[in-house]
C-alpha cells in the first residue's frame, strides 16, 4: 500500500493548518456579467456597439436567500482583495442595492 493511514492523517492534519490560516472565508461566487442598462437612448441599446461590463458580482446566501451584490471597481482592480464582510446575523448588512432571487 503506497500511502498508510499515518501519512493520509498526517496530511490531513497539514491541510487544517492550512485552511487555518487563510482566515476569513465565506461560500458564494463572484461571477462578472454584461448587458444593456435601461435607458433606451444609451450607447448599449445601438446596433454594434458594447454593452456595458464585465460588471463583478458576489453571489451568496444570506439568511436563506440568495443574495447578489455588485462589487466595487477597487476590489475588482486589485488582484487579491477581500472581498465585503456580511453580517449573516441580521439584515444590516443587505441594503436595497441588492436582488434576491
Amino acid at each position: 500500500m503506497p500511502d498508510s493511514l499515518q501519512d493520509f492523517e498526517a496530511r490531513r492534519a497539514e491541510l487544517v493548518k492550512q485552511f487555518a490560516r487563510l482566515g476569513d472565508l465565506r461560500s458564494g461566487s463572484v461571477s462578472n456579467t454584461s448587458g444593456r442598462c435601461g435607458k433606451p437612448n444609451c450607447h448599449c441599446h445601438q446596433r454594434g456597439q458594447p454593452v456595458h461590463g464585465p460588471n463583478a458580482r458576489l453571489t451568496c446566501k444570506i439568511q436563506g436567500k440568495t443574495v447578489t451584490e455588485s462589487l466595487p471597481t477597487p476590489a475588482r482592480k486589485r488582484p487579491n482583495a477581500r472581498l465585503p464582510s456580511f453580517d449573516t446575523s441580521s439584515n444590516s448588512s443587505v441594503s436595497s442595492s441588492k436582488s434576491t432571487r
